[in-house]
């Protein structure tokens, strides 16, 4: 049995209100454990519309049917009406996924203002963001959030130092292979990194690959010996994508795959590699991301 993690990534209010729920009985019909991060401040994601006047988002859109994938009330929050604060919303359903066994990190405060302001934000700035995020899911559980997810994948080395005043047992905040220690600025091993080493669902869908495929696409994926997280969404698995998500974890099991949260990939490791997070991209996903680079 080939053992790998799983996290769930909560962008919105409609993911949250009705991705969530639909994945916990999912993963609960399977006996899988997972971790969830969530985005807890405003939903403004639908501000991305600005984006498409350029032509590698707007290609991304066309290609994944996003209108349909994701409904319109994602794609025009924040836009036409003040985005909803989702933790103070739908904080039970944050405190649901808790009390269901599966672990909870912090995604974001505003998952937009990361992901679209990130290129010009010093370490204080970002510091405030992290914080407002981790005030907020702490109040909502009752207790401390250990781990975090950059939105987006958007993270730096102002990002690696930043995060390092909070405490956490591990970070989720880059691309890249095998878990490590990012180097902080002071050139000390900084809090340990599990980077996601495989393609999500909107990246690879297009042209070449329709929905409907994706499954036998991300299982060959899955087969690779060295593969080790996948992230999912709860605005794509969860909502319109849901009953082929349920399927895939059908036909993991057969293939002798099994799924866990990724703290438990942390196990008893007490010694990791240390390397840098340093800017780059992945094909299918805009703009640039926080990539593990070896030293």
């Amino acid at each position: 049995m080939k053992t790998m993690g799983l996290r769930i990534d909560v962008d919105t209010f409609r993911g949250t209100r009705e991705g969530v729920p639909r994945l916990l009985e999912i993963l609960d019909s399977h006996a899988i454990s997972a971790t969830f991060f969530f985005s807890v401040g405003p939903d403004n994601m639908g501000r991305h519309l600005w984006r498409l006047i350029k032509p590698k988002f707007l290609l991304k859109m066309l290609r994944s049917n996003a209108a349909s994938l994701y409904g319109w009330d994602i794609l025009l929050a924040g836009t036409a009406w003040p985005g909803k604060l989702i933790g103070q919303r739908l904080g039970s359903v944050m405190r649901e996924t808790d009390q269901c066994g599966h672990e909870i990190g912090l995604h974001a405060w505003d998952h937009h203002a990361w992901q679209a302001h990130t290129d010009h934000w010093d370490q204080e700035e970002q510091t405030r963001h992290i914080q407002r995020g981790v005030d907020c899911l702490n109040d909502i559980l009752g207790r401390a959030v250990t781990c975090s997810a950059a939105a987006g994948w958007r993270a730096d080395q102002i990002t690696v130092d930043a995060k390092e005043a909070f405490g956490f047992r591990y970070n989720s905040d880059c691309r890249g292979r095998g878990i490590f220690q990012p180097l902080l600025s002071n050139g000390q091993a900084g809090t340990p990194q599990i980077p996601v080493d495989l393609p999500t669902f909107d990246e690879v869908v297009g042209p070449n690959l329709t929905p409907l495929e994706f499954n036998r696409f991300i299982l060959d994926q899955f087969q690779q010996p060295n593969s080790e997280v996948y992230t999912a969404h709860a605005e794509v698995e969860g909502i319109a994508m849901a009953d082929q998500f349920d399927q895939l974890l059908s036909e993991c099991r057969k293939h002798g795959i099994n799924f866990t949260s990724l703290d438990n990939l942390l196990s008893d490791r007490t010694t990791f590699h240390k390397n840098r997070i340093v800017r780059g991209s992945v094909e299918g996903r805009e703009g640039w991301i926080g990539c593990k680079s070896d030293i």
